[in-house]
């Protein structure tokens, strides 16, 4: 019976990840988990094979990643309410068939489809989310007027919103740490979204931490740096206690504390979030990097992403002077970041596509092997 039942560490180990990786997955409750009496973590090993056996990859994946599908007079006011959400990222879609290729490519969080207007197809659209099974790790969301029908015919998965304010503020709340994983952000120096935890297990799987530079990356901050004409550009990536940089130009420290980021409020944007003066801003003033005349004074990040819509840190530019961000220089960073986003996408396909080899191999090991050479 005790083999039954696994530390973290031999979770680790079965599910083929670092012990870190397991014990954030087991936080962040994608690991059924119990507590021993001295307040150890257990897992039972039942649990993790039927994981491996049951999902595409060998570990669980979260999503920050929503699909909309609405009107197109109702897109820039689903843009509006998801601008204020930290947690996620939302796709929006009046094109029925562009949206179905999405939900297929990103496996979402959630998919909110809107009836406000009645709309027949969008309604059948509905209809079929609902039967597919494929999507069970997706929640559905409708949104209907008040005293509309709400819709029927199997729909026991689907939960219904008044208005679309009321179905954000549901996707919000579903995608709140929980348990272990829950950070209790008012004891922290600096802002979290409600989902750090899960967060912070995308960081581990994408495999960047602490590795030496690539000149992928680098080249991504040297042209940020020409480009805005700023002496420090980095690429940063945030765990609970340290900013890192996967690569740095004009700056020799190759991490701080997390607590000095600035990029603690870039991965809370949507887009570039930038400061004139970090010595006049109060949120930043007292900063051990600002502080001091010789201190840093502009600062202008983007967030960057994974496949799941994560923001596993930013691009950024820092200036010694005070300045403003101009459009063009907020657009070009703009560009920048989502290529190193796109970068860190393509290597989680790859490593997914490798897990799958991997695991058709164990089934047929024959066909790993490269055929004999023929002697005749």
């Amino acid at each position: 019976m005790e083999k039954d039942i696994l530390t973290t560490a031999q979770t680790a180990k079965l599910l083929g990840v670092s012990v870190r990786t397991a014990q954030l997955l087991i936080e962040a409750g994608s690991v059924p988990s119990w507590k021993t009496p001295g307040g150890h973590r257990r897992v039972y090993r039942t649990d993790i094979e039927a994981l491996i056996e049951g999902g595409e990859c060998a570990t669980p994946s979260a999503s920050a990643t929503v699909i909309v599908v609405t009107s197109k007079e109702r897109i820039q006011s689903y843009e509006g309410l998801f601008a204020t959400v930290p947690e996620c990222v939302a796709e929006i879609f009046a094109d029925l068939h562009a949206a179905l290729f999405a939900i297929a490519s990103v496996r979402p969080h959630a998919i909110v489809v809107d009836l406000i207007d009645g709309d027949p197809e969008r309604s059948d659209f509905l209809q079929s989310l609902a039967a597919n099974q494929s999507l069970g790790h997706s929640r559905i969301l409708a949104v209907v007027a008040s005293g509309q029908a709400a819709p029927s015919g199997g729909l026991h998965r689907v939960t219904c919103a008044g208005t679309s304010e009321e179905a954000v503020v549901a996707i919000r709340r579903s995608l709140a740490d929980t348990g272990q994983a829950a950070m209790p952000s008012d004891a922290l120096p600096f802002p979290v979204a409600l989902n750090e935890g899960q967060r912070l297990v995308a960081l581990e799987r994408s495999g960047l931490l602490d590795t030496p530079p690539e000149e992928t990356f680098d080249r991504l901050t040297w042209l940020a740096s020409q480009t805005l004409n700023a002496p420090i550009s980095l690429l940063t990536l945030l765990t609970p206690t340290r900013q890192w940089f996967k690569s740095r130009l004009g700056l020799d420290l190759p991490e701080t504390p997390r607590s000095w980021a600035f990029c603690n409020y870039t991965i809370l944007q949507k887009g570039t979030f930038s400061v004139e003066d970090l010595a006049k801003d109060s949120r930043f003033a007292d900063n051990p990097a600002v502080a001091g005349d010789t201190g840093f004074r502009f600062y202008a990040g983007v967030p960057v992403l994974d496949h799941a819509g994560f923001p596993v840190g930013s691009l950024c530019v820092i200036d010694y002077k005070r300045r403003a961000l101009e459009p063009r220089e907020a657009q070009a960073l703009s560009a920048l970041a989502a290529l190193a986003s796109s970068e860190i996408r393509l290597r989680a396909t790859e490593r997914q596509l490798r897990e799958s080899l991997r695991r058709e191999e164990r089934k047929d090991p024959a066909r790993g092997r490269t055929p004999a050479a023929s002697t005749s």
